[in-house]
């Protein structure tokens, strides 16, 4: 080394040589006039900077005939995240970056801060939980495990950073199997375990990833639906029928009629996705904006986003056949963008069901009246309670006919169906009648012209 050689510290600051010196230990090759500095525990620590010093020997320097001795102090780049340094030798402060941006989608960015955690076991934080790094890295960490043992966390406290390794990404969409995917879903197929209203497929694997989603998942609970997009490789009409027709006819299913090509931030490339997310989106965007009753389709609220262009943008023939099957059109029109031009669900005959809308609403009507029910269990079956569930469901229907998601309604819960026999068994009946409100999916506009002298009273009606 020499001088206006640059040295990189383990927290990747770069220090600038402008004096020659070299401690008796540091290995020196005179030949290159250079040297190899460790930094060990030798070093000084000002640990209120977050600061070591680094103090490199005397070395003779023929070129100007003296001696020198230098110091270099370097700080931990992310000391500013921390109002203050750990407070003890075995305490330490850890901060997750981005390195690549491969996550996040920023270089650098910090994905997770752990401030003041110990490397002892028995160590507990100001609010009673642990405070032992492998404890709380397991407890509160997305990104670090800790396998290590308590000496191997000890002697690694240092400054410095590290590239996390070890970990493992899993099998790709090419490599994973249709019954690893099964196993995923079948985590959600407890209401009571988790809580969704929306399941989304993801690249169709044939029928038998969508027709398990569907049976499994959606048809076992009944409050939520699924969305479900053909192959990419079956962007045909007729193909997105045959897909259609092979899978379970069920109200709780959606289907789209096929892919978008969208930008990649994270990999800088242009894929080819599967609509469903972007359907189940439309969805959710709709309860944020209006309420769940409301259909996602059209232009007000069946806007998709991130569009280049569609693998397939069905002409108006293609779109009837398509309806007809209970594939809802994604259509991309000058002017308009790209939109979900439909809104059935894959419900096996006509009702009002057959439309998402209608589906969603029952789906929130039953779990809110279904948790005010709850209070009933284990009271008498009498005047008293039957009249509170009463007073509990009715404005609750009244808000949501007022926010425009059911015509009228009705409940029943007395004695003629909560008979002596219902009573006797135990049981608690309360029928609820509702009638939905429809969405519009066609629009009929007559124009008459009429004579000038014609009072409109007249021929109003008559055409």
């Amino acid at each position: 080394m020499s001088v206006g050689d640059v040295i990189v510290l383990s927290d990747g600051q770069e220090l600038i040589v402008t004096a020659f010196a070299a401690a008796v230990a540091d290995a020196v090759d005179n030949t290159k006039f250079q040297r190899t500095v460790t930094f060990g525990s030798a070093d000084a620590v000002d640990a209120s900077k977050f600061q070591r010093t680094v103090t490199f020997g005397s070395r003779y320097n023929p070129a100007t005939g003296a001696d020198y001795a230098t110091t270099f102090s370097t700080q931990w780049g992310d000391a500013s995240l921390f109002d203050q340094a750990p407070s003890s030798a075995t305490r330490m402060h850890v901060v997750v970056r981005d390195a690549d941006g491969k996550i996040s989608g920023t270089k650098g960015a910090i994905l997770e801060r752990f401030e003041d955690i110990d490397t002892s076991s028995t160590a507990i934080a100001a609010d009673g939980s642990t405070n032992f790094s492998v404890d709380v890295f397991e407890n509160r960490s997305d990104w670090i495990k800790c396998t290590a043992p308590q000496a191997v966390l000890q002697a690694a406290l240092t400054y410095g950073k590290a590239i996390l390794t070890s970990g493992a990404d899993g099998l790709d969409e090419v490599g994973i199997t249709v019954g690893d995917v099964i196993s995923g879903y079948n985590l959600y197929t407890d209401p009571a375990d988790v809580d969704v209203s929306l399941i989304i497929q993801g690249k169709a694997k044939g029928t038998t990833l969508a027709n398990h989603i569907i049976n499994n998942v959606c048809e076992t609970r009944k409050d939520c639906i699924a969305c479900i997009s053909p192959e990419l490789t079956d962007l045909t009409v007729a193909n997105m029928v045959d897909f259609a027709n092979g899978l379970t006819a069920s109200t709780f299913a959606v289907i789209d009629s096929g892919y978008k090509y969208q930008y990649d931030k994270y990999s800088d490339v242009y894929r080819w996705i599967p609509l469903n997310a972007d359907i189940a989106g439309l969805c959710a965007r709709t309860d944020d904006v209006r309420d769940p009753w409301f259909s996602p389709a059209g232009y007000s609220r069946g806007n998709v986003k991130n569009v280049v262009k569609l693998q397939l943008n069905p002409a108006k023939a293609q779109r009837d056949v398509l309806y007809k099957s209970k594939i809802n059109p994604v259509i991309t029109q000058p002017g308009q963008g790209t939109i979900l031009f439909g809104d059935k669900t894959n419900a096996p005959t006509t009702s009002a069901f057959d439309r998402i809308n209608v589906r969603r609403l029952f789906i929130v009507l039953e779990k809110a009246i279904g948790v005010a029910a709850k209070s009933t269990l284990f009271e008498f079956n009498d005047d008293f309670t039957r009249a509170q569930f009463k007073n509990l469901v009715e404005p609750f229907l009244r808000d949501v006919q007022g926010r425009r998601g059911i015509y009228d309604f009705r409940v029943v819960c007395d004695e003629t169906n909560n008979t002596s026999n219902v009573i006797d068994s135990n049981q608690f009946v309360g029928d609820i009648y509702i009638k939905p409100a429809r969405s519009i999916n066609f629009i009929q506009l007559n124009f008459v012209a009429v004579r000038s002298g014609v009072e409109f009273s007249e021929v109003v009606g008559q055409f």
